[in-house]
């Protein structure tokens, strides 16, 4: 993607409601449903990486977890984000910031990222990722992909596909497979997304 991508995704923030991008989810089944298994403490440090103006951050503030940082390209979107919680948003740690420039000061007991991983296409990129998720990570990672059954392209931009294989390939070095699910995304224009989501559970690297 030549043209620069962090103002590509602010314009799509600055120009789009919430009903008119594919991505938006009202409840995250999913993310909950595999947080909830791994028993974290409330205190417990959890990145949202790609969070944009998603609503898992109000989710996990009801489940009452306090730590909690978003991580999003676009600073509108975490300004939408904000704006949403009203006085709740300032119990949240935001980052405005490319996740391949993203530089962790802070150690995470969850890493969950639900729709940024497949935007990196290239290798270089990837490697970046899994390098910084790796460096960041002290215990679990929840991660969502478009599957082989998904499409090839998302808001425009070419993606990639992942399978149960390849997404655990790309990471296992660092994160041990615990389990997959494929899920279908019912988007706001009445299509259907099928995805990928797998919890990982961060490993020893080996010399």
């Amino acid at each position: 993607m030549k043209e620069d991508k962090k103002a590509y995704w602010e314009h799509i923030y600055q120009t789009r409601k919430a009903e008119e991008v594919s991505w938006t989810q009202t409840i995250p089944y999913s993310s909950l449903n595999f947080i909830k298994g791994f028993n974290l403490q409330k205190n417990a440090k959890i990145i949202d990486i790609g969070g944009g103006d998603s609503t898992f951050v109000d989710y996990l503030l009801q489940e009452g977890f306090s730590d909690i940082t978003v991580l999003d390209i676009s600073g509108a979107a975490l300004e939408r984000a904000r704006l949403r919680l009203g006085e709740k948003a300032s119990q949240i740690k935001w980052i405005v910031s490319d996740i391949t420039n993203f530089k962790p000061t802070e150690h995470y007991e969850l890493w969950h990222d639900r729709a940024t991983f497949h935007f990196l296409t290239e290798k270089k990129q990837i490697q970046q990722y899994v390098t910084t998720a790796a460096n960041a990570t002290n215990s679990y990672m929840v991660i969502g992909t478009f599957s082989k059954q998904g499409p090839e392209k998302c808001s425009g931009l070419p993606i990639k596909q992942y399978s149960e294989t390849t997404l655990q390939n790309t990471l296992n070095r660092y994160f041990k497979k615990i389990k997959c699910i494929s899920e279908d995304h019912f988007t706001p224009f009445k299509t259907i997304q099928n995805f990928l989501f797998c919890s990982f559970k961060k490993q020893p690297v080996s010399p």
